[in-house]
C-alpha cells in the first residue's frame, strides 16, 4: 500500500514539473488537480499501456525503444480527454506537447523514484 501511495505522489509531482516546463500542458487548480489526474495517469498506465506496448511491440524493436517516447505521448493524451470528460482542469494542447510533457515525466518519475528508493516488494 505503502509503494502505490508513494508512485502516486512521484506521479502527481512529474506531472507538475511537465506542466511548468512544458507550455502546451495546462493545470487548472493545486495539488488536488494534479492529485487527481495522477490517480487517471496511474489508472491508464496500468490498464491500458501494456496492451498499446503489446500492439506495437515490433514497431518497439524496429526503433530500438525509442517508439515508447510516443505511447507515453499517447497516454498522456488519453489522461487529458479522461480528465476533460470528468471536468478536471487538466489539458494537453497536442502531440508535440504531450511528447516532451511524457519525457519530462519519465525523467522526473525515474530520479524521484532513485532518490526515494521506493523498495517495491518490501510492504
Amino acid at each position: 500500500m505503502r509503494y502505490l501511495l508513494l508512485r502516486w505522489i512521484i506521479n502527481a509531482v512529474a506531472l507538475g514539473v511537465a506542466a511548468t516546463l512544458v507550455s502546451g500542458i495546462h493545470v487548472d487548480g493545486g495539488w488536488l488537480v494534479l492529485a487527481l489526474v495522477a490517480l487517471i495517469f496511474g489508472l491508464v498506465n496500468a490498464l491500458i499501456r501494456p496492451l498499446v506496448t503489446l500492439l506495437t511491440c515490433p514497431l518497439i524493436i524496429l526503433t530500438l525503444g525509442l517508439f515508447t517516447l510516443v505511447i507515453n505521448a499517447g497516454m498522456l493524451l488519453i489522461v487529458s480527454w479522461i480528465a476533460g470528460l470528468l471536468g478536471i482542469g487538466f489539458t494537453v494542447d497536442g502531440f508535440w506537447a504531450a511528447f516532451w510533457g511524457g519525457l519530462v515525466i519519465s525523467i522526473v518519475s525515474i530520479v524521484l523514484s532513485m532518490i526515494v528508493h521506493d523498495g517495491h516488494g518490501r510492504d
